[in-house]
């Protein structure tokens, strides 16, 4: 009933519910999709139409897994009260999570979200340290509280710019970065970055309290830091007084598959010194978790101020909790990750070696990105091209989405329950709209060899860039 049609409607319809959703963004606006079901790595409309979803990893174990909407359900017939009185299952759950965990970091805070635990992070870093500054990997994202915006370069950069405070580290990016592949040790030369940054803070008598870093940073564009690279940081951050914070709220709990925690792939000796969770230990319940060391402890306990979080380990969400890391072991997820996620690597590389517009394949476990590009001399993101392609998997009932300082990454991040069918499905949609594409824009051939005689911006490809024209 809109002049301004369906879409226009919906507009309205958002701003009237909640005035301040023209800064809340959908899926798709052009045309937005209305999800009322979920189960297991799928999605529903109204109109009953199934999608896979290959980005939500905040059901980490599947959309209203059975167990986990059943555990929740019988602790709220029983109780959900605040964590002032004595209750089993928050011991129970903190004494489960110290399992996977090196047994340094054994003191548990519980919270309501990722953002409130990366929060908690900065204030036990500053604590702890007794200095005031942060440095961390560019493009990163931290959360949605003010004190994380001030330490996310993704947001800051487009609101009040970087605090003196704050001091920002290349991301360690072998393909697109300043040390690429073919760098004989890029793990060290990006170290030393951080020690060259650390450095400069320094001798503007600055003092660092903390290095912050998703152990595989996702809106970066998926990537995956060289081996050994964070022991490397860590060296030079503690030499400075600093402590080591690794993020693992997009990639934690067994999502890289080969181990439980994506720190851990830097290598068995590494230890952060503090690490959150959040999103996926909940399976989208609103739980979350920061693990740290005993004297990291003890000198937040110093100020004599106590932390006091109302529903944080609330008897419902540790329950929530304890039935997702059952599901995990249960269904062997972390397995299921290695076993799908080194498949779809390789499907995906398959279809690198046939589309030119492939850049690069990376990933680990059900944590993997593919660099969209339209020179390869140049690796200029096909950022555009990117957008299209996702529109049209959609189309196709595939659920993407793109990341990437260029928003050109196809990004993975599925349920842990992501199957290897779904893997050939996705793959074979993807491998049909890409050769679509190269039908309707025939310069993209010479991407390998040369630039391209005729961009994929140009007057000839209005088809990948507006959707709307195919």
């Amino acid at each position: 009933s809109c002049a301004g049609g369906p879409l226009s409607g919906l507009r309205t319809w958002l701003l009237l519910a909640c005035p301040s959703s023209s800064s809340c963004r959908l899926f798709s606006p052009e045309d937005p999709v209305k999800i009322v079901r979920g189960q297991g790595q799928y999605l529903y409309d109204e109109l009953g139409a199934e999608y896979i979803d290959c980005i939500n990893n905040v059901a980490h174990v599947g959309h209203c897994h059975p167990l986990v909407v059943q555990a929740a359900h019988e602790q709220n017939r029983v109780l959900n009260t605040n964590s002032r009185y004595l209750h089993d299952s928050i011991v129970d759950y903190a004494q489960r999570l110290s399992e996977t965990l090196p047994e340094e970091l054994c003191v548990f805070y519980f919270l309501n979200s990722g953002s409130e635990a990366n929060d908690l992070a900065l204030r036990l870093a500053r604590q702890y340290t007794g200095h005031q500054d942060v440095v961390v990997l560019d493009h990163a994202y931290h959360g949605h509280l003010s004190s994380l915006i001030d330490i996310s370069p993704y947001k800051f950069r487009d609101l009040d710019g970087q605090k003196e405070w704050v001091h920002v580290a290349p991301l360690p990016d072998t393909y697109r970065g300043p040390y690429r592949e073919d760098h004989p040790n890029p793990a060290l030369a990006y170290a030393s970055e951080v020690k060259r940054v650390v450095s400069s803070a320094q001798e503007k008598g600055r003092k660092i309290a903390a290095f912050f870093a998703e152990s595989l940073p996702s809106v970066g564009g998926q990537i995956i830091p060289p081996a050994g690279y964070f022991s490397q940081v860590a060296e030079h951050v503690r030499r400075a007084g600093g402590v080591f914070v690794a993020d693992e709220i997009q990639v934690g709990f067994g999502r890289v598959g080969k181990h439980f925690w994506a720190f851990q792939l830097q290598g068995e000796d590494f230890v952060p010194d503090i690490v959150t969770m959040g999103k996926s230990i909940g399976n989208g319940h609103p739980v979350a978790c920061v693990a740290t060391t005993q004297p990291v402890a003890r000198a937040f306990e110093a100020t004599g101020v106590e932390y006091f979080n109302t529903f944080g380990g609330n008897p419902v969400s540790c329950a929530v909790g304890l039935a997702v890391l059952d599901v995990l072991e249960q269904e062997q997820l972390r397995a299921h990750a290695s076993r799908v996620g080194n498949f779809l690597m390789e499907l995906l590389g398959q279809q690198q070696a046939k589309h030119p517009i492939i850049g690069d394949v990376r990933g680990a476990g059900l944590f993997i990105g593919v660099d969209l590009i339209r020179d390869e001399a140049t690796r200029t993101p096909a950022t555009e091209e990117a957008a299209y392609l996702v529109s049209r998997l959609k189309e196709n009932h595939v659920l993407l989405s793109t990341d990437g300082p260029g928003r050109n990454v196809l990004k993975f991040k599925p349920p842990m329950c992501f199957s290897l069918d779904n893997a050939r499905h996705v793959v074979a949609k993807l491998d049909a709209v890409l050769t679509d594409m190269e039908e309707k824009v025939r310069s993209c051939e010479t991407l390998r060899r040369q630039p391209c005689s005729v961009t994929w911006s140009g007057p000839c490809c209005s088809a990948v860039g507006n959707p709307s024209a195919s």
